[in-house]
Protein backbone atom coordinates (compact mmCIF):
# COMPACT_ATOMS: atom_id res chain seq x y z
CA UNK A 1 0.00 0.00 0.00
CA UNK A 2 1.41 3.39 -0.79
CA UNK A 3 2.20 5.96 1.91
CA UNK A 4 -0.18 8.59 2.39
CA UNK A 5 2.33 11.22 3.40
CA UNK A 6 4.00 10.85 0.13
CA UNK A 7 3.38 13.18 -2.32
CA UNK A 8 4.19 11.07 -5.00
CA UNK A 9 2.86 8.38 -4.32
CA UNK A 10 0.83 6.79 -6.91
CA UNK A 11 -2.38 6.45 -4.90
CA UNK A 12 -2.56 10.40 -4.33
CA UNK A 13 -1.18 11.88 -7.78
CA UNK A 14 -1.35 9.52 -10.51
CA UNK A 15 1.94 10.65 -12.59
CA UNK A 16 2.88 9.29 -16.07
CA UNK A 17 5.59 10.98 -18.17
CA UNK A 18 4.25 11.39 -21.36
CA UNK A 19 6.24 9.47 -24.07
CA UNK A 20 7.29 12.74 -25.91
CA UNK A 21 9.13 13.84 -22.70
CA UNK A 22 10.86 10.68 -22.47
CA UNK A 23 11.71 10.87 -25.74
CA UNK A 24 13.29 14.35 -25.45
CA UNK A 25 14.64 13.84 -22.68
CA UNK A 26 16.49 10.90 -23.67
CA UNK A 27 17.72 12.62 -26.78
CA UNK A 28 19.00 15.56 -24.50
CA UNK A 29 20.95 13.45 -22.03
CA UNK A 30 22.31 11.27 -25.61
CA UNK A 31 23.41 14.74 -26.87
CA UNK A 32 25.33 15.43 -23.50
CA UNK A 33 26.86 11.91 -23.66
CA UNK A 34 27.92 13.09 -27.38
CA UNK A 35 28.82 16.29 -26.84
CA UNK A 36 31.17 15.22 -23.75
CA UNK A 37 32.83 12.42 -25.76
CA UNK A 38 33.68 15.16 -28.37
CA UNK A 39 35.13 17.33 -25.90
CA UNK A 40 36.88 14.98 -24.30
CA UNK A 41 38.87 13.87 -27.37
CA UNK A 42 39.39 17.63 -28.26
CA UNK A 43 40.92 17.80 -25.37
CA UNK A 44 43.15 14.92 -25.50
CA UNK A 45 43.80 15.72 -28.98
CA UNK A 46 45.01 20.13 -27.56
CA UNK A 47 47.27 18.27 -24.95
CA UNK A 48 48.91 15.88 -27.47
CA UNK A 49 49.21 18.96 -29.93
CA UNK A 50 50.04 21.35 -26.82
CA UNK A 51 53.00 18.26 -26.38
CA UNK A 52 54.02 18.03 -29.23
CA UNK A 53 54.57 22.24 -30.09
CA UNK A 54 56.63 22.10 -27.06
CA UNK A 55 58.99 18.87 -28.12
CA UNK A 56 59.37 20.39 -31.44
CA UNK A 57 59.73 23.82 -30.34
CA UNK A 58 62.51 22.81 -27.51
CA UNK A 59 64.40 20.35 -30.86
CA UNK A 60 64.65 23.80 -32.55
CA UNK A 61 65.36 25.80 -29.57
CA UNK A 62 68.91 23.35 -28.82
CA UNK A 63 69.55 23.49 -32.69
CA UNK A 64 69.81 26.81 -32.91
CA UNK A 65 71.89 27.37 -29.83
CA UNK A 66 74.14 24.55 -31.50
CA UNK A 67 74.15 27.04 -34.69
CA UNK A 68 74.81 29.98 -32.27
CA UNK A 69 77.90 28.41 -30.47
CA UNK A 70 79.15 27.26 -34.00
CA UNK A 71 79.15 30.77 -35.44
CA UNK A 72 80.88 32.19 -32.19
CA UNK A 73 83.29 29.26 -31.89
CA UNK A 74 84.14 30.65 -36.21
CA UNK A 75 84.46 34.53 -34.94
CA UNK A 76 86.61 34.14 -32.34
CA UNK A 77 89.26 31.78 -34.12
CA UNK A 78 89.20 34.21 -36.69
CA UNK A 79 89.40 37.15 -34.15
CA UNK A 80 92.34 35.59 -32.77
CA UNK A 81 94.01 34.45 -35.87
CA UNK A 82 93.95 38.23 -37.08
CA UNK A 83 95.10 39.83 -33.76
CA UNK A 84 98.26 36.98 -34.48
CA UNK A 85 98.64 38.14 -38.21
CA UNK A 86 98.63 41.54 -36.94
CA UNK A 87 101.21 40.68 -34.41
CA UNK A 88 103.60 39.73 -37.30
CA UNK A 89 103.18 42.37 -39.51
CA UNK A 90 106.25 45.28 -40.88
CA UNK A 91 104.69 48.08 -41.68
CA UNK A 92 101.43 50.34 -41.09
CA UNK A 93 100.71 49.61 -44.73
CA UNK A 94 100.85 46.13 -44.26
CA UNK A 95 98.81 46.75 -41.18
CA UNK A 96 95.76 48.35 -42.96
CA UNK A 97 95.75 46.00 -45.66
CA UNK A 98 95.51 43.41 -43.20
CA UNK A 99 92.94 45.20 -41.46
CA UNK A 100 90.60 45.64 -44.15
CA UNK A 101 91.33 42.37 -45.54
CA UNK A 102 89.55 40.86 -42.11
CA UNK A 103 86.62 43.76 -41.95
CA UNK A 104 85.86 42.39 -45.52
CA UNK A 105 85.63 38.81 -44.54
CA UNK A 106 84.14 39.31 -41.12
CA UNK A 107 81.25 41.07 -42.66
CA UNK A 108 80.57 38.83 -45.71
CA UNK A 109 81.15 36.13 -42.81
CA UNK A 110 78.59 37.90 -40.55
CA UNK A 111 76.03 38.21 -43.24
CA UNK A 112 76.39 34.43 -44.19
CA UNK A 113 75.30 33.73 -40.14
CA UNK A 114 72.93 36.09 -40.47
CA UNK A 115 71.35 34.73 -43.42
CA UNK A 116 71.53 31.12 -41.76
CA UNK A 117 70.07 32.03 -38.80
CA UNK A 118 67.32 33.57 -40.47
CA UNK A 119 66.68 30.70 -41.85
CA UNK A 120 67.01 28.65 -39.53
CA UNK A 121 64.20 30.57 -37.45
CA UNK A 122 62.19 30.02 -40.29
CA UNK A 123 62.40 26.58 -40.02
CA UNK A 124 62.36 26.49 -36.35
CA UNK A 125 58.89 28.24 -36.30
CA UNK A 126 57.53 26.18 -38.99
CA UNK A 127 58.22 22.98 -37.40
CA UNK A 128 56.94 24.61 -34.06
CA UNK A 129 53.89 25.41 -35.90
CA UNK A 130 52.86 22.57 -37.96
CA UNK A 131 51.25 20.10 -35.13
CA UNK A 132 49.09 23.40 -34.30
CA UNK A 133 48.26 23.41 -38.03
CA UNK A 134 47.75 19.48 -38.30
CA UNK A 135 45.36 19.63 -35.16
CA UNK A 136 43.23 22.49 -36.45
CA UNK A 137 43.12 21.25 -40.07
CA UNK A 138 41.34 17.82 -38.37
CA UNK A 139 39.08 20.05 -35.88
CA UNK A 140 37.97 22.79 -38.64
CA UNK A 141 37.20 21.13 -42.11
CA UNK A 142 36.79 23.00 -44.96
CA UNK A 143 32.78 22.83 -46.01
CA UNK A 144 32.17 20.48 -48.82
Amino acid sequence: MANPTDPFSASIIPFEVPEQMRAFAEKGVSQARDSYAKFKDAAETHNGTIEAVFTSASKGYSEYSAKLMEMMKANTTASLDFAQELLGVKSPSEAIELWTSHAKKQYETLTAQAKALAELSQKVTTEAVEPIKTSASKLFKPAA
